[in-house]
């Protein structure tokens, strides 16, 4: 058995994870369905989102829509309660270095550091934006992930990025020194949030349920630390209509 929050899961936030796990874990038992006593971290989440012994586990919306669907079931959207989007969505904070004047438009010759070509967020969410002014950025800086991305940022190896506005959240939260060196330029529109699967078959009802029991049990600290407000039912379909654009690798060399 697998069970994987692994998307928010930083080092910071390890303690509130494992107890929220805890809790998800007592309601399953109440429902009927063993689960593993801890979290799997590290190792590949290909692997993870994949495998028929997941219980639960959190993907991005992107690889969602482009190969788990229909390979995975969906169980619901956590719910972090950002101002401006629907519950279960979210956006990206485009930021740039502190001292650098123009909106993200003004950007849009420069390098982009993206965190992975199959992330909604740092990668689908800032050209679908600038798609739609018939824009697109082909400067591009793979970094792995959004805090990489913003330290690109922040060091001059790039001069723009799209960070998730929860992981921009924790930045703020946890690398103070970071932020301060980085200032909010544009916001990208809201999509369907990270969401929450388990493996093909499984029955999904009975997870949501524990999974919404959880956060509503979980310590108000807690649930400020991770910035979890419920469970949202957002429907594959949802998911589905957001455009997929163009790898990094049709457009100009990768640096």
């Amino acid at each position: 058995m697998i069970a994987s929050l692994a998307m928010y899961d930083w080092p910071q936030v390890r303690a509130e994870h494992d107890r929220l796990w805890a809790l998800i874990r007592e309601a399953l038992a109440d429902e009927g369905i063993a689960a593993p006593e801890r979290l799997t971290r590290g190792g590949s989440l290909r692997e993870v989102w994949e495998s028929p012994d997941l219980i639960l586990g959190q993907t991005c919306g992107m690889p969602f829509r482009t190969r788990l669907h229909g390979r995975v079931e969906l169980v619901g959207t956590p719910d972090y309660a950002l101002p401006g989007a629907p519950p279960g969505h979210y956006y990206s904070e485009l930021i740039a270095r502190a001292d650098e004047p123009g909106e993200a438009v003004d950007f849009i010759d420069r390098t982009l550091a993206f965190n992975g070509q199959d992330s909604q967020s740092g990668w689908a969410a800032p050209q679908n934006d600038m798609a739609r002014l018939g824009l697109r950025f082909t400067h591009t800086r793979h970094t792995g992930a959004h805090r990489d991305s913003a330290r690109a940022v922040a060091e001059g190896r790039a001069d723009i990025a799209a960070i998730d506005a929860v992981s921009w959240r924790l930045i703020v939260a946890h690398m103070p020194e970071l932020a301060a060196r980085l200032r909010v330029i544009g916001q990208t529109d809201p999509t369907p949030g990270l969401p929450l699967i388990t493996a093909k078959g499984r029955d999904t009802a009975p997870l949501a349920r524990a999974v919404a029991a959880a956060v509503a049990a979980l310590a108000a600290s807690d649930r400020a630390a991770l910035g979890l407000a419920g469970l949202a039912a957002i429907p594959a379909a949802a998911y589905l209509a957001v455009p997929t654009p163009p790898p990094p690798s049709q457009d100009a060399p990768v640096n």
